[in-house]
């Protein structure tokens, strides 16, 4: 039996690729990102931004979600921002972006209903009560929101009545399946205790933003899902308990997929200058912290370091899922591998990272296929928050001596990078102050493009401009009718099997697009695609005739071969 859904045409995007060309070069003649921001509709950064304060969350940018809120097949954009610096009422909208039928993007927040003020930090997007539609977390610098997309192009605050609650400091959130029990579940992320009359100073005794160390942290929240729309805190009982009440977790970051190969849902925290945690859950709802154990909680020499964002994929084609997390400048971005084992191993030097991010500070990251050749490529949008002399291109005044240029590192497939400069065009041209990272294929062309917030609450779309040639393939992947958050797809084409996993809550306070994105060079075809499911089933789609590339596939759960 065949088990595949194409997707209607009305919200199918098919590149016009031709035969099976030749694979991507490697230094490509032309820039391969190009700062498509006016034309896709979005307003340009602000001629202005008011100097900073040095109050601290003002220097930590809200992210951006991409996902497809009214199902119309086309990428939408949400971005959580910050109040302008010195605002004496600390909040502000949010706003939505809905990408039209001509592929423009027009602010729709009133309309969808978004308009709750606040201080926006992270968001994650999930189906809460698996209706078929996405619905929206805000993780705030005070009280979170919970949205729920009312299937009509609208969303409804169901924060209070879904037993939503608490003002601290939220930064990174995650829908998943901690229990196996068919309904998504919630993790939410906090930073610091913040004391806003608290003031700090650099090695020069001039004003500058407090470090992580200057305040004590914030435990996690785990929220179960009642299946009635509504949620219950967890956290003890699933054993997400440190001690000091948490006040030495400060995190920034989160990953939730089976990270040690068990076939159970686990959830990687990433730290500001803080041992990370791997939760790794004991398949009855509960969770172990086993980040020392496992090799990510602190780097090769013992040291925890200033983690920021995070992201998962295969890079090394091991068939595992691997660790990179962005760090401070005078500290190095990290790699760890992960391995059959389910241990990790620290390997930034050996994949030729360190040598190239030492003098950044990486926030953002994201971790795709570019030019779809079938490896892995990573992206890093950086920004300083902490002063440093202006570098070559960088904006006159206050912000000037806080902006980087971000850094584009392309995978040979063994875990091995090697950076691009010129080539990969305005993406490390530009030198700003970025925080959010998030990828998603925005005009339906077949590779991924980049979206980046800024400390000045602007948006950048950075468009990938691969020349056709290289096969690709997307998969959406259903199960209890919405999209299976935690899977992995193992994909077989060419006699090569890729990984890749349903993981948009990832990068710094971002979400990608759950639809998860292969690039298969020169194969024409797909032989198979195994998934491994939340709650640890194996299924196999087996491919054929009606399996085509440069396509978008929807794999359903229970239309396969189980394993």
């Amino acid at each position: 039996m065949l088990a595949l859904r194409l997707v209607p045409p009305a919200v199918l995007f098919v590149a016009s690729c031709g035969g099976a060309g030749p694979e991507p070069a490697s230094e490509p003649e032309a820039p391969l990102f190009r700062d498509a921001t006016t034309e896709f509709g979005l307003p340009p950064a602000p001629d202005h931004w008011p100097d900073g304060t040095y109050n601290t969350p003002e220097a930590m940018q809200g992210g951006v979600g991409l996902f497809d809120y009214d199902g119309d097949g086309r990428l939408d954009i949400f971005h959580a921002r910050i109040p302008v610096p010195g605002d004496p009422v600390p909040a502000i909208e949010n706003r939505l972006w809905h990408q039209t039928e001509a592929g423009t993007f027009e602010d729709v927040t009133e309309a969808a209903g978004l308009t709750s003020r606040g201080f926006g930090q992270g968001l994650c997007i999930g189906d809460i009560d698996n209706d078929g539609d996405l619905d929206l977390y805000l993780a705030n610098f005070g009280p979170d929101r919970l949205f729920r997309n009312e299937g009509d192009g609208t969303f409804r605050d169901i924060t209070k009545e879904a037993g939503i609650s608490g003002n601290r400091w939220s930064t990174a959130a995650s829908f998943f399946d901690s229990d196996a029990d068919g309904d998504l579940d919630l993790y939410v992320v906090h930073y610091l205790r913040y004391d806003r009359e608290k003031r700090c100073t650099d090695p020069s005794s001039r004003p500058e933003y407090c470090g992580p160390r200057s305040f004590h942290g914030w435990a996690d929240i785990l929220y179960r899902n009642n299946g009635d729309g509504t949620f219950t805190n967890a956290t003890a009982e699933a054993g997400i308990v440190l001690p000091e009440k948490g006040s030495r977790a400060r995190g920034l970051g989160i990953i939730a997929t089976d990270l040690t190969g068990d076939g159970i849902q686990d959830v990687f925290v990433a730290n500001d200058a803080e041992a990370n945690q791997l939760w790794v859950g004991q398949g009855d709802g509960t969770f172990v912290d086993e980040g020392i154990l496992r090799g990510v909680a602190v780097n090769s020499a013992g040291i925890p370091e200033a983690s920021m964002g995070v992201v998962a994929g295969d890079i090394d084609g091991d068939g595992t899922l691997d660790l990179f997390m962005t760090h401070l400048w005078e500290e190095n971005n990290r790699l760890y591998l992960g391995s059959k084992s389910g241990l990790f191993r620290d390997r930034s030097a050996a994949a030729s990272l360190t040598m190239h991010d030492l003098g950044r500070t990486g926030f953002g990251c994201a971790m795709f296929d570019y030019d779809n050749d079938g490896d892995l490529d990573l992206a890093v949008a950086n920004g300083a928050i902490r002063r440093r002399p202006p570098l070559p291109g960088a904006p006159e005044g206050f912000w000037g001596e806080y902006a980087e240029p971000n850094q584009f590192f392309e995978g040979d497939g063994t875990g091995r990078f090697r950076e691009l400069d010129a080539s990969a065009g305005a993406f490390v041209r530009d030198v700003r102050t970025s925080r959010g990272l998030a990828v998603g294929d925005l005009d339906g062309d077949g590779d991924l493009d980049m979206v980046v917030s800024h400390v000045d609450n602007s948006l950048t779309i950075y468009r990938n401009e691969l020349p056709p040639g290289a096969h690709w393939v997307s998969v959406r992947a259903i199960e209890h009718g919405r999209d299976a958050l935690g899977a992995q797809l193992f994909l077989t084409a060419g006699g090569r099997t890729q990984l890749q996993a349903v993981i948009p809550a990832a990068s710094y306070l971002s979400s990608n697009d759950p639809v998860v994105h292969f690039g298969l060079g020169s194969a024409a075809s797909i032989e198979e695609i195994e998934v491994r499911w939340a709650d640890g089933t194996r299924e196999l789609f087996r491919g054929g005739e009606d399996w085509g590339v440069d396509r978008t596939l929807v794999l359903v759960r229970g239309e396969g071969e189980v394993q």
